[in-house]
């Protein structure tokens, strides 16, 4: 109870103080409004950035490592050593193969080439810059599609190579406007393929990276028949191999091990070369870009944290007049029995109040900035923002305010009663 009321006159002295001298109140908790709002914006902006770009990254897959010529970035740190990349193999099939018979750390195993800029054509119909997929088996356990018309590849369809294809939403549309691509033909490379499947619309990511709207899937056997891939060098395609972990396998370790070696050995590779493929995994570059935005958080801080400090003097300030202001009550109320404790709280819970209410108001100002639209980016205000503005303004509170909360609750009773 005692608490209780301590909280209740604190606030009702605290929304005193705002209103005695509202102007004064105002410019002095102008400097905490400021610092919350930057560094609460900067972290909203940052994770919201992170999130969409992360989101963009969906499309290569989660749990997955990929076997491939190329690293998506420098290896071991440092430059970008193109030219020792260029001069390795590609993945093959011979390899593919292999792998799936020894691995045991894996859920899925797929062989896949992609080739960009493909023109589909539908008797006088066409549309380019299309991505063709040649997919292989286990392809549609490591990537997520939802085909609400027809179905995807069967097994037979995949190890024959048969001409039939699945259409992403924008190809379809393209192709076949209002109608039923199901059961039709379409001409890729002049060679017909019969539709059987329709991936549902996805719509372009924040990063603009291709999704499944512009792509054509067929089966990795009937790709092989329009240009060559998968025999390890000068091939016009690039095969690449994605191996899905094993949920009970954390962080993929016995997976990268078990692939290193197998492939090591499979390519004969002596113990002081070095790898002459590279195992890619998404989470590399969801952890670059946490690095880079790392870097504008701590900007924010930097920001936010001279606006809060000069916020915090001007709380400090508004406390040490309010002190000035309630001697005489400070007196009385020791004069009554009050304790030193009490008096301290109450100073203290007072100047909170204070700081809360100017980082509630910063709070809200970037709540407002997520009704800003700025095109693909969805700017979303998080619980653990919100949790951390708040407990940052209490901070700035308690700091502020424990000096000149001291102070009144040292205060000689009789003393504090003559300056009435």
């Amino acid at each position: 109870m005692l608490t209780l009321r301590l909280i209740v006159e604190s606030f009702g002295f605290a929304w005193k103080a705002l209103r005695s001298n509202l102007l004064r109140t105002i410019l002095s908790l102008l400097g905490v409004t400021i610092g919350i709002f930057a560094i609460i914006a900067v972290l909203t902006l940052v994770d919201s950035l992170e999130k969409n770009i992360k989101d963009s990254l969906n499309f290569l897959g989660t749990n997955v490592i990929y076997v491939q010529k190329w690293p998506f970035i420098a290896e071991g740190g440092g430059d970008y050593k193109w030219w020792e990349y260029w001069r390795r193999p590609t993945p093959t099939i011979k390899e593919y193969k292999f792998l799936e018979a020894n691995l045991k750390n894996r859920d899925a195993i797929a062989i896949y080439a992609r080739k960009g800029n493909s023109i589909i054509k539908r008797g006088n119909n066409s549309i380019g810059q299309i991505t063709l997929r040649g997919a292989g088996v286990d392809y549609d356990k490591i990537y997520t599609m939802d085909i609400p018309e027809g179905r995807y590849l069967t097994l037979d369809e995949i190890e024959s190579g048969r001409n039939v294809a699945v259409l992403g939403y924008e190809v379809a549309k393209a192709l076949f406007p209002n109608e039923n691509p199901i059961g039709e033909t379409i001409t890729i490379k002049d060679v017909r393929y019969k539709v059987v499947g329709s991936i549902k619309k996805e719509g372009e990511n924040f990063m603009g990276l291709s999704s499944n709207d512009y792509t054509v899937i067929i089966p990795y056997n009937s790709i092989r028949k329009i240009y060559q891939t998968g025999t390890g060098v000068w091939n016009e395609l690039e095969s690449s191999i994605a191996i899905k972990g094993s949920e009970y396998d954390v962080g993929l370790v016995e997976l990268e091990s078990e692939l290193r070696g197998f492939l090591r050995t499979k390519r004969g590779l002596k113990p002081f070369q070095k790898d002459s493929f590279a195992l890619n995994r998404p989470e590399a570059v969801a952890n670059l870009v946490s690095g880079i935005f790392d870097v504008f958080s701590i900007a924010g801080w930097v920001i936010g944290g001279f606006s809060m400090l000069v916020g915090g003097f001007g709380i400090a300030n508004i406390m040490f007049v309010s002190v000035k202001e309630r001697t005489g009550i400070i007196g009385l109320q020791k004069s009554l029995g009050a304790k030193n404790y009490f008096i301290l709280f109450q100073f203290l819970f007072e100047s909170i109040f204070l700081s809360l209410i100017g980082g509630l108001s910063g709070l809200a100002l970037v709540y407002l900035l997520t009704f800003i639209p700025f095109g693909s980016l969805e700017v979303l205000l998080s619980v653990k923002n919100i949790v951390l503005g708040i407990g940052v303004s209490s901070v700035i509170g308690i700091v502020a305010g424990i000096v000149p909360a001291a102070m009144a609750a040292r205060l000689d009773p009789v003393a504090a009663l003559r300056s009435t």
